[in-house]
């Protein structure tokens, strides 16, 4: 009877074992990190840079795919469709799931998704040039209440979205006109097509610090470390800010062993001297949510945004 007793053991603590294993096991391939941007460009470099510190932690390899196209909505929707098997791993930014869903049709939705972790954080600025008679956003705002209006250059949501609540929260106009990529904003503006633009802080940095133009607020709720004197719009009196995240998710269903997972080999990544130096080179600010976290923050801003999307008259883009 003892032997039988151990035996039954032995074969309960295998099948426990057996049971385990999966989650236990994977990765025991590479893992795809979709980005939903060109190469090259700051969400690309930045989730590269967390695929490298990620793959050292799991044990093996993080493969980059861009996906990039209709303002970043592509690659989400490539993700969305793929297995649930924790080996197809998509950026999800707040602008590709919570804003483009208020301006344009697309594939996917929220409840498509498992959040795995966010993990950083756009900044943006309101930036004339040097030469610009604009020496404050006050000045920008009585000039676009005054004259014809003011045009500004962007690239897509959240950057235009800026401009657009600041003309209705104090009745100025501002006109867009769109570009397709950051540099191609900031030539616009060097080369005076427009008379303002609302960028990320590596697409302008150097160009402030060279005496080429001129950061008049930061856009987001907090001030530019790289030029600490120049207060956000909510402190210039403007009841206005725009934030965006860098997150990840996995498709519905994914198990939650493997998100988990992925959650703490991302949280170790964002702590890493390397992407910390790398993301203050980038203006990204590293940062750290959950996926359940992220999740609700997912909800709350598709809700603010559709709001302020409604309040802005935009209308709706063809895809």
């Amino acid at each position: 009877m003892k032997g039988v007793s151990m035996l039954a053991a032995f074969a309960a603590a295998t099948a426990l074992c057996a049971a385990a294993a999966p989650a236990w096991a994977w990765p025991d391939k590479e893992v795809t990190l979709t980005v939903n941007y060109g190469a090259g460009g700051n969400t690309d470099v930045a989730s590269r840079e967390l695929a490298r510190a990620m793959e050292a932690d799991l044990g093996r390899a993080v493969v980059v795919f861009n996906r990039p196209g209709a303002l970043g909505t592509i690659g989400p929707a490539y993700v969305a469709k793929q297995p649930a098997d924790g080996y197809n791993v998509g950026v999800v930014t707040l602008s590709s799931i919570a804003i483009m869903p208020h301006l344009m049709t697309i594939p996917y939705a929220a409840r498509d998704f498992e959040f795995v972790v966010a993990y950083g954080r756009y900044r943006y600025g309101v930036v004339v040039r040097a030469d610009s008679p604009y020496k404050s956003v006050a000045d920008l705002v009585a000039a676009a209440k005054q004259g014809p209006g003011i045009f500004f250059g962007a690239p897509s949501a959240p950057n235009n979205l800026a401009m657009f609540d600041l003309g209705r929260v104090t009745g100025a106009k501002f006109e867009q006109v769109s570009y397709k990529s950051g540099s191609e904003t900031v030539s616009a503006l060097l080369g005076k097509q427009v008379d303002a633009i609302v960028q990320n802080p590596s697409d302008v940095t150097s160009y402030i610090q060279s005496g080429r133009l001129r950061l008049l607020a930061s856009a987001s709720p907090i001030r530019w470390p790289e030029f600490p004197d120049v207060p956000t719009l909510k402190e210039a009196g403007y009841d206005v800010e725009i934030d965006s995240w860098l997150g990840l998710a996995v498709p519905k269903g994914t198990p939650e062993p493997v998100r988990t997972r992925l959650e703490q080999s991302a949280k170790a990544a964002v702590a890493s001297d390397r992407l910390q130096q790398t993301y203050k080179q980038l203006g990204v600010d590293p940062v750290w949510l959950s996926g359940q976290d992220y999740a609700k923050m997912v909800d709350t801003t598709y809700e603010q945004m559709g709001r302020a999307i409604k309040a802005a008259n935009l209308p709706r883009m063809t895809n």
